[in-house]
């Protein structure tokens, strides 16, 4: 092993895992055990509830002991509502080298961290993100789904490099950052990403990674597609109106990101996405379409009204931010956490 892979296993992780809902009971104690799996042990798993109590008791009770001498911390989030707050309250209380963030409903394969830590051994390298499978509630995808929007229910999509590769953003659910990555750009922005179900924004990722490489230009983000996680996906998001829904609130967080970051580097990804991965797809469906192969005008068509949906989230979130009426903030997030903070309710070990 050379130097710098020594280096790179040598660092240590702590998981992130933000949880909102008792109806993902058993996939929360699915993910944690993934976690407790890892061939690269986690330093700790935090759990960041967000404000829900009855839930935050339960995951108290549940981890009370440590049972096989892995550290399980349940935390409340310390900030408003959602999922960034969350990451952030999960920044401020880890105590690993790279905070890692995995998705309340997926499971990591064994290797996982240790890929993480594998991208690592380059110093210059600040983020890493992995390749997110979909697990569909059905047994199959639908027919009428395209793989280029996979990203509507959090997975890896068509049009993504293969391997170990240097890329603009991270996926959220499936990432890696070193410590003083959140030194340097600050945590999450509230505003732009999920409350739970009832706001089906994103895009939180993209917008801190174009800030990250913004305040440190030498700065390298990878994705590596052995890292590997399985996302549940309900029932509900394999039909039509959820895909319709999440095209667009998609739409609503671009503008936001374009926003903060401007339209250039905020839109660069989507620009390379719509003009050369989206036509391949349609023209593809149309193909089977024409062989008589299942699916193939659904998906053809999903991908068009996809991309006017998307499109018109992106118009009407543009004239909000115009008009003042979408807001959102990004505030330092103190990675040393203080002694006696309320960071450390919950923790065992």
């Amino acid at each position: 092993m050379s130097g710098a892979e020594a280096a790179g296993a040598a660092l240590t992780v702590s998981v992130v895992i933000c949880v909102y809902t008792e109806d993902r009971w058993e996939d929360i104690l699915a993910a944690v055990s993934s976690v407790r799996a890892q061939s690269h042990p986690a330093r700790e798993t935090l759990l960041v509830v967000d404000h829900n109590d009855a839930l935050r008791e339960r995951l108290l009770t549940e981890y009370k002991e440590n049972r096989d001498g892995r550290y399980v911390r349940v935390l409340a989030n310390a900030g408003p509502r959602g999922l960034s707050a969350g990451r952030n309250t999960g920044i401020a209380a880890s105590r690993g080298d790279v905070i890692a963030f995995l998705d309340d409903d997926a499971v990591a394969e064994r290797d996982w961290l240790r890929h993480f830590a594998e991208g690592y051994a380059d110093p210059a390298v600040v983020a890493v993100g992995g390749r997110t499978v979909p697990v569909w509630a059905s047994g199959r995808r639908p027919r009428w789904f395209p793989e280029e929007f996979d990203w509507v229910v959090g997975c890896t999509y068509r049009g993504l490099p293969p391997g170990r590769v240097r890329v603009r953003n991270v996926l959220g659910g499936n990432a890696s950052f070193r410590r003083e990555a959140f030194d340097a750009a600050g945590g999450f922005a509230t505003g732009i990403g999920r409350d739970g179900d009832r706001r089906p924004l994103g895009c939180e990722e993209t917008e801190l990674c174009i800030r990250l490489s913004r305040a440190r230009p030498d700065a390298v983000l990878l994705i590596d597609d052995r890292a590997v996680i399985h996302h549940r996906v309900p029932a509900a998001r394999e039909h039509f109106g959820y895909f319709r829904t999440r095209a667009y609130a998609e739409g609503l967080s671009k503008a936001l990101v374009a926003r903060s970051v401007g339209a250039g580097k905020g839109l660069e990804s989507e620009r390379r996405y719509a003009t050369r991965v989206l036509p391949s797809g349609v023209v593809r469906g149309l193909r089977d379409a024409v062989l008589a192969r299942p699916g193939g005008a659904g998906r053809a068509g999903a991908i068009v009204a996809g991309v006017l949906t998307a499109a018109g989230g992106y118009a009407v979130g543009s004239v909000r931010a115009r008009r003042g009426g979408a807001t959102f903030s990004v505030a330092p997030v103190s990675t040393t956490p203080v002694s006696g903070a309320p960071v450390e309710e919950g923790a065992h070990g």
